[in-house]
């Protein structure tokens, strides 16, 4: 059976609860589909986070690498099309925040994901829910995972299905945050991205 990495973010600046937590505890160790899953939590660390998912995929040894971001205030499932090189933006848990920084020093502009981000779109909606493509990863964590995780498959020649899916709030995060933001059920969250990994090949 193949092997799928799936990794998610502890919670972050002013959001007390990101549901790609949930989601990886809750799917680790599971098959799905043609996929035995391994879960990963990532901090929200700068000086980590890459470090960290590299050594995953060095000792995992995945045939696909599905990261899970919380994007909040977006309504849909928003698989990213593109990472850029480039760090900039809030604070990480550490409390550093970066300005004009890039992931690798010298490396690519960009890196486009190579999972099949367009069928996953069709699949979500034809199940009835809202899904769609995303051309900015930000510049946060999110972008900074995705990067790193394109950029060292490509160092190694690695051509598996590998990228980026932002989801949005989950209900009781945003029952628990200030802002006033759209919001799934955690279950709903859940059986997009089974549905997501049900269509890998």
């Amino acid at each position: 059976m193949k092997t799928l990495l799936l990794t998610g973010f502890e919670p972050f600046l002013e959001f007390p609860i990101n549901p790609t937590e949930k989601i990886v505890k809750e799917l680790d160790g599971k098959q799905i589909g043609q996929y035995q899953i391994t879960g990963l939590l990532l901090p929200v660390d700068y000086a980590t986070t890459s470090a960290k998912i590299i050594d995953a995929l060095q000792t995992v040894k995945p045939d696909a690498v599905i990261s899970l971001g919380l994007a909040a205030g977006r309504t849909a499932i928003t698989p990213e099309r593109i990472a850029i090189n480039c760090r900039d933006g809030a604070q990480d848990n550490k409390g550093n925040s970066l300005q004009d920084s890039p992931v690798v020093e010298g490396g690519a502009d960009g890196y486009f994901s190579t999972l099949p981000i367009r069928k996953f779109v069709n699949v979500l909606t034809e199940a009835g829910y809202p899904a769609q493509i995303s051309n900015t990863a930000g510049t946060y964590l999110c972008n900074n995972t995705m990067y790193s995780v394109l950029h060292e498959l490509n160092g190694l020649g690695l051509n598996i299905p590998a990228g980026f899916i932002h989801v949005p709030a989950s209900h009781e995060l945003a029952l628990n945050s200030k802002k006033n933001i759209a919001s799934w059920s955690d279950q709903d969250l859940l059986t997009s991205i089974v549905l997501i990994i049900e269509a890998l090949d």
